[in-house]
């Protein structure tokens, strides 16, 4: 089974104004995606139903607020640097739901 990617989902106003970004700033030849925060990068794709089940409860919460403090150097490239203290302790409560199943790149710390 493919592995699975959970991003997290950005209201309209915001995706629109990345998306351009990206789409006036990022390399064509690369951008095959629209603007996205990863939260995790290859959970199994064998959980994708917990996964889903985990996910609707989250998704139940209140809207997160995220500050854009700067940009961040990629080495290919540069990202936003996004803050949030809900963002942060979100992604660890799932992390310690899927500890066992996470890639060495999902256990690092998380610098959305």
């Amino acid at each position: 089974m493919q592995p699975l990617i959970v991003t997290l989902a950005l209201d309209g106003a915001s995706q629109e104004r990345f998306d351009e970004l990206r789409r006036r700033h990022f390399p064509p030849q690369r951008n095959h995606l629209s603007a996205h925060l990863t939260l995790f990068h290859a959970l199994p794709g064998e959980l994708e139903r917990e996964v889903r089940q985990d996910l609707a409860q989250t998704a139940e919460r209140p809207p997160l607020t995220l500050r854009v403090p700067g940009l961040r150097f990629l080495g290919r490239g540069v990202a936003y640097a996004l803050r949030s203290p809900e963002l942060d302790a979100l992604r660890q409560a799932l992390a310690a739901r899927w500890g066992p199943h996470l890639t060495n790149q999902d256990r690092q710390p998380h610098r959305p």
